[in-house]
């Protein structure tokens, strides 16, 4: 399972309704995760690693479009305080 990290413009953040979507904050932690739905997001502040059962690593921060698959089971690892609009597919 691969997490997708995208640059969008604006246009196509605009186009996907990005900016009405919810807010989620969090501040520096590590926790496991398991996605039941795909999740698309869009960071607006801070960064992240994050590491899959595999043992691959995906590192994002703000300016980045993400998209986690559905069944996907994760380690976040949050470098600096995470604000990013999200939205479950």
């Amino acid at each position: 399972m691969e997490i997708k990290v995208q640059k969008l413009s604006r246009k196509e953040l605009e186009e996907r309704g990005v900016f009405s979507w919810p807010i989620w904050e969090k501040e520096v932690s590590r926790f496991d995760w398991f996605y039941d739905s795909t999740e698309e997001c869009y960071v607006l502040e801070g960064s992240v690693e994050v590491k899959t059962k595999d043992g691959a690593a995906v590192a994002f921060g703000k300016g980045d479009f993400v998209t986690f698959p559905k069944g996907l089971a994760c380690f976040w690892d949050i470098r600096h305080a995470i604000r990013k609009h999200y939205h479950f597919k």
